[in-house]
């Protein structure tokens, strides 16, 4: 993350369409709940509204989307659970992969890959080096991804490759090893499902982030609903540490 990005080291420059969204998709479980299915059909539906979400950021001028798609909580759920997430995390990278590159979008996936089978790492690698040089969205899903982890391990690389700053460091030294690093800051947060929290989700990076809570389970969340987030990001007066006054006076 460059300085220019860093909101706690510089004032981003004003949009009214976020450039950046980061998404906590909650609520796939109880939708199928509600409707008496395996919990496992709330998440293939929910894989079909993260392709919604895919075509309304481009239509809207979105340049970065990022899914949480699996902590590294998330490994406490039951296994059979647990396996059928991997499952269809495979199944969705087979499926879609193509399918992203001819639409110009780049995929990638922060988070410690080194728990996933090889298979797994094998098409998440394969699917990064396909898609590199795309740039008309970039997709990133977070998966075994949690922000302390994120922290301590650019913490970890940093002073693995920078002995000297073992005794000190600042933002400056440390930010370029987080995971999003070469990406803006996000602009607006989105979690679906009820809950108000952001669950170790981009600790760093949401500094600054305007955050938008629906009680719209993910599998319900349209391109209507992603307006109305976005709606309520306009809305928004953002000061990044001024007052409403200084706003004024640069309008």
């Amino acid at each position: 993350m460059s300085l220019l990005r860093s909101s706690t080291r510089g004032i981003p420059e004003p949009s009214r369409v976020p450039r950046h969204v980061a998404i906590i998709m909650d609520g796939n479980g109880r939708w199928a709940k509600n409707r008496r299915l395996p919990r496992v059909a709330g998440h293939r539906k929910g894989v079909e509204t993260v392709r919604e979400i895919i075509r309304a950021c481009i239509e809207r001028g979105v340049q970065y989307l990022t899914l949480f798609a699996f902590s590294s909580e998330n490994w406490r759920r039951p296994p059979e659970e647990v396996s059928l997430l991997m499952q269809l995390f495979v199944v969705a990278l087979e499926q879609e992969v193509a399918k992203l590159h001819e639409n110009g979008i780049r995929f990638r996936l922060i988070g410690d890959v080194s728990r996933f089978d090889p298979r797994l790492q094998k098409l998440i690698a394969d699917a990064e080096a396909l898609t590199a040089g795309n740039n008309r969205l970039t997709l990133t899903i977070a998966a075994n991804y949690g922000g302390r982890w994120d922290i301590l391990q650019a913490a970890n690389r940093m002073l693995a490759e920078r002995p000297e700053l073992m005794h000190g460091f600042g933002e400056e030294e440390l930010a370029p090893y987080l995971c999003l690093s070469d990406a803006p800051e996000p602009d607006l947060f989105i979690r679906t499902g009820g809950e108000q929290r952001i669950s170790n989700f981009l600790l760093w990076q949401l500094a600054y982030t305007e955050l938008y809570f629906t009680d719209t389970l993910w599998p319900d969340f349209d391109a209507k609903a992603f307006d109305a987030a976005i709606a309520s990001f306009q809305r928004r007066e953002r000061r990044f540490g001024r007052t409403s006054e200084q706003l004024e006076e640069n309008a």
